[in-house]
């Protein structure tokens, strides 16, 4: 690769011009599968045609239809989720961020969160460049969501999004040599319902080889619905939309009222005689399975890929602080909670305040929803890992932002600058900013310490400490 102010880059499908910043050679936008538009919205990813002349990869592109979810009670979590909607057909992409010198560098395919419904590469959190700085190529994807990514529909292949993440780990097989990425080094990294999803990747058949090792930040290794919670969600949508749930109808649909029908879904009741709703209510979506990934991870499933896996200390603050349900929860609310995720939702509660003797009730709210959305999941899908005998490096994030008026915590979401090496973004500061309302302070050393962790699982499969050790990152007392 030269160093030129517009590095170009052929790909088998085609030639693609980036741009040259001072630690990173940047391609945005670049086509991994073809558009996923009309009836193709519910068939597998398919090939993109090759294109002739130079493809302008030079800025983002644009992004799977959602709703736009940059309010968050009293956080602005434009930074995390992104702009919204950005339309365009060719909106399943990969974003690249090079070393300008990188020859066989380590690849980190990174899958963004958003609840199965939100989020894209163009979130300002997801700047690779510190990556690139040190050494490993970022690539960032997007992939379908919502309806057209997960609805499970008579007619049309289940888990449609996790085949598109499938889809861009076969492009990075086929395309990263020639950005100065190795091929045969490739971590898969995912955080929240990305990490989820990296999770039902380790543990899918289709996938193996494509990958070396995986991240899984604050997934839920127990997080998929079963095929009769999954067929609830599509009556509803289904009736909601005034269409037959098949395919072939759903394919005269415009994605406009897919956006539109969202709202209807909200706090769908998926509890069924055999299963709880692995995401409390949170989302319609989610993968459809009849087995969870950390059961096929346990028969062996990934078995030969090294696995980092963990969560932040206090995950379900983000789902109570920003809307004030920190301090307006009642003990009717916490039994509520409890109750959607064990049958027996008083022994749980007695538990839980043993456990916590001076918690409130939305602290004991909050350890609720962070236990049932990330923690347990994670611990089963670290336990079943291990197990197997491959390497399974597990972490604790604790440090406590202070936004909200110091009520936010470690909660879920805070630890992405910190990967990233970004808690100097501006946008993550102020009054409504992820990390409180002052500037990066000791913040700064903790994220060199954890980006430096993630740099070298991927770059040698150890990230500076070793199994059973669990790496606790809180910054400085």
């Amino acid at each position: 690769m030269k160093s030129t102010d517009e590095p170009v880059v052929t790909t088998a499908e085609g030639a693609v011009r980036g741009r040259a910043d001072a630690a990173a050679h940047v391609y945005r936008g670049i086509p991994y599968a073809a558009p996923p538009t009309g009836a193709a919205r519910f068939a597998a990813p398919a090939p993109h045609a090759p294109w002739q002349g130079v493809r302008d990869a030079r800025q983002p592109g644009p992004t799977a239809p959602q709703p736009r979810r940059d309010g968050f009670g009293a956080l602005d979590m434009t930074p995390y989720f992104g702009p919204g909607w950005v339309p365009g057909a060719d909106h399943l992409t990969v974003d690249v961020w090079a070393p300008p010198e990188a020859r066989r560098s380590p690849v980190l395919v990174f899958v963004h969160g958003g609840g199965f419904v939100a989020g894209s590469t163009r979130a300002p959190l997801y700047d690779g460049t510190a990556f690139a700085r040190d050494g490993v190529v970022l690539v960032t994807l997007t992939y379908r969501l919502g309806v057209a990514g997960f609805l499970d529909l008579p007619g049309a292949p289940a888990n449609r999004g996790l085949l598109d993440v499938v889809a861009a780990l076969r492009w990075v097989r086929r395309n990263i040599e020639a950005f100065g990425g190795d091929p045969g080094n490739v971590t898969l990294c995912g955080q929240s319902a990305g990490a989820t999803l990296t999770a039902g990747v380790l543990a899918h058949p289709d996938a193996a080889g494509l990958f070396h090792r995986a991240v899984v930040q604050s997934g839920n290794g127990l997080g998929a619905f079963s095929p009769e919670q999954a067929a609830r969600v599509t009556r509803v949508t289904a009736e909601a939309l005034g269409v037959g749930p098949t395919a072939a109808e759903f394919a005269e649909v415009p994605d406009e009222r897919f956006v539109e029908v969202l709202p209807r879904l909200s706090g769908l009741d998926l509890r069924t005689d055999g299963r709880f709703d692995p995401l409390m209510g949170l989302s319609p979506f989610s993968l459809v399975l009849e087995r969870q990934p950390a059961e096929t991870v346990a028969e062996g499933g990934g078995a030969d890929v090294p696995l980092l896996i963990g969560t932040n200390t206090e995950e379900g603050n983000l789902y109570l602080v920003p809307q004030g349900d920190l301090v307006g929860s009642t003990p009717r609310d916490v039994r509520e909670t409890a109750a959607r995720a064990h049958a027996d939702p008083d022994a749980a509660l007695a538990r839980y305040r043993a456990r916590m003797p001076e918690a409130s009730p939305g602290e004991l709210r909050a350890a609720l929803l962070g236990d049932a959305l990330f923690r347990t999941g994670s611990g089963r899908l670290a336990e079943a890992h291990a197990a197997s005998g491959a390497p399974t490096h597990t972490y604790e994030f604790g440090w406590r932002s202070p936004a909200v008026d110091g009520l936010l915590g470690a909660a879920h979401a805070v630890e992405l600058p910190f990967v990233f090496d970004r808690v100097d973004l501006p946008a993550l500061r102020g009054p409504r900013g992820l990390l409180g309302p002052t500037g990066p302070g000791t913040s700064a050393a903790l994220a060199t310490e954890m980006h430096g962790a993630w740099v070298r699982f991927a770059r040698t499969g150890d990230p500076g400490w070793a199994p059973p050790e669990t790496r606790r990152f809180t910054g400085p007392a």
